[in-house]
């Protein structure tokens, strides 16, 4: 079942998400904060700019292939992608998953973000990869939307969480590397 707003703002005031937007819109702005059936996060002004030379490892990146950046503004190089991350810090219950998926103002001018699971009992800031997909420079915008996230509430707990699993991005802090 999917989560509505009401269920996001009564947890949000227990915890959930810190820190906590009503909704934010308005004239030249991407919303942001709770919606109807999810929650936009803000995408913090704090960015780690693809520059490298080398092929990419997943199993072992190279931070010096990744220029730091904070700003208000972020250009993503073409065909290039960028690691940003949510200004709220998110706590999922034991019962529900969280799904984030990329705003359709960002989608339309080229820029896809991964779509990412928030597991049961996983908190942390949500690190997000922004993908520019056209060959010329593309903008995103610190202090705005990037993702929203739907809450599914599953009928019962799940056997083992990701705290149970002491998984490996448990509360994370700022934008992390793959490990």
């Amino acid at each position: 079942m999917i989560l509505p707003d009401r269920w996001i703002i009564r947890k949000a005031r227990k915890g959930l998400i810190e820190p906590f937007f009503e909704a934010r819109v308005g004239k030249g702005i991407l919303s942001s904060g709770i919606s109807s059936y999810g929650y936009d996060f803000v995408l913090a002004d704090e960015f780690k700019i693809f520059a490298g030379k080398k092929p990419i490892d997943p199993k072992n990146p190279d931070p010096d292939s990744f220029l730091d950046f904070r700003g208000r503004i972020c250009e993503i190089p073409p065909s290039s992608f960028v690691l940003g991350r949510s200004v709220e810090y998110f706590r999922i219950p034991r019962n529900v998953l969280g799904i984030c998926f990329g705003k359709s103002s960002y989608a339309r001018s080229g820029i896809i973000v991964h779509v990412t699971p928030l597991e049961p009992e996983w908190e942390g800031h949500i690190t997000v990869m922004i993908a520019n997909l056209t060959p010329v420079l593309n903008r995103v915008y610190a202090g705005e939307g990037i993702c929203q996230v739907i809450f599914l509430a599953a009928k019962s707990e799940c056997e083992k969480s990701y705290a149970d699993k002491k998984g490996k991005y448990q509360r994370s802090q700022g934008i992390i590397f793959g490990r």
